[in-house]
């Protein structure tokens, strides 16, 4: 879902006071990357307030097993996959996209870790990664201004390593995709097959790498990954702090996430999804929200006019949008 930008946010917070992607099942396996606000809250321990389950019209929708209060912190979530932006691959972490305190200009050609913790979490897929020459990728996506790509290389390498599945975003709804799209993405797969072929990755290790996958892969990025931008250490509740929202202007990367991509659109949404100082999301509360509420978010920016809005939920996520901001003509 690429996404919000909450630098934009401040002129819609005195409104605060709705479309789909249905997505994946409720089972626990799902929702391996998610933790509970407990380390805030150490008087309210057990899951998050939230339940999995379907909407009256538009598939799966997160809703609040109990009241949600304006600023709670809902739940976290850890990315199942990232990758940085090539802009910014030498100014953060190449794992968890934390900003760098400093870069080595020396080593402009290397990625940079912010710990070792991140760098053994790398170890299998990126040493895979190294074995490959981009060069030519990394080019067709920088030339296109396409980021997705990045993230089926990376998915394609925690694969033949076996960090993860190939399989691991089957669960996720996939976008439509028009001809013209197919015929475009084909070009990325030539490159992404060759530059393994090349580095004499073959066989068994690239039996998953079909042009149905690669294609099916990347329709299931196209809306369900988020654009990361960091608000900062300094970042305390978005609804008392617009200095941070101020500092969230630069993308760091894109990420993909498998709870928070349970939830729906809505241009006066009841939820929002931030990042303070690496991918890791919290989902916190814009408003109060009733017991059996459904709690979404918006997939962009809310600040634009209606026009705007259709247009680039139409084109971006496939769906005309009817929730009541947009039913007002607001």
């Amino acid at each position: 879902m690429g996404l919000v930008r909450y630098s934009r946010w401040a002129s819609r917070l005195k409104t605060l006071n709705s479309q789909t992607k249905p997505l994946l099942s409720s089972s626990s396996s799902s929702f391996s990357s998610v933790t509970t606000a407990d380390n805030e809250n150490p008087g309210r321990p057990g899951p998050p307030p939230i339940r999995v389950a379907l909407t009256e019209s538009f598939g799966r929708g997160v809703f609040a097993t109990r009241k949600i209060e304006t600023g709670e912190l809902i739940h976290t979530a850890k990315p199942v996959l990232s990758h940085p932006s090539l802009s910014t691959i030498h100014k953060v972490c190449y794992f968890c996209l934390r900003k760098l305190k400093t870069t080595d200009s020396s080593q402009a050609q290397r990625v940079s870790f912010c710990s070792d913790e991140c760098q053994r979490e790398t170890k299998g897929f990126h040493d895979m990664e190294m074995r490959a020459d981009w060069s030519a990728y990394d080019d067709y996506c920088r030339s296109r201004g396409l980021k997705y790509p990045l993230l089926v290389k990376r998915l394609a390498c925690m694969a033949m390593s076996r960090a993860a599945s190939a399989n691991l975003l089957d669960i996720l709804q996939p976008a439509s995709l028009s001809p013209q799209m197919i015929v475009e993405m084909e070009e990325g797969f030539r490159l992404l097959r060759s530059a393994f072929e090349n580095s004499n990755i073959i066989g068994e290790q690239m039996s998953f790498l079909t042009k149905q996958w690669y294609i099916g892969i990347l329709a299931r990025i196209r809306i369900n990954a988020f654009r990361i931008e960091l608000v900062g250490a300094l970042y305390d509740d978005l609804l008392s702090s617009l200095a941070a929202s101020i500092e969230s202007e630069a993308a760091v990367g894109n990420a993909v996430y498998m709870l928070p991509s349970f939830y729906n659109h809505d241009c006066d949404p009841n939820s929002h999804i931030i990042w303070i100082e690496n991918a890791d999301a919290r989902l916190k509360a814009l408003r109060d929200v009733d017991e059996g509420e459904e709690l979404r978010i918006c997939y962009i920016d809310a600040s634009m006019d209606h026009v705007a809005r259709q247009s680039f939920l139409s084109q971006g996520f496939g769906f005309q949008c009817n929730c009541l901001r947009c039913l007002s003509g607001d």
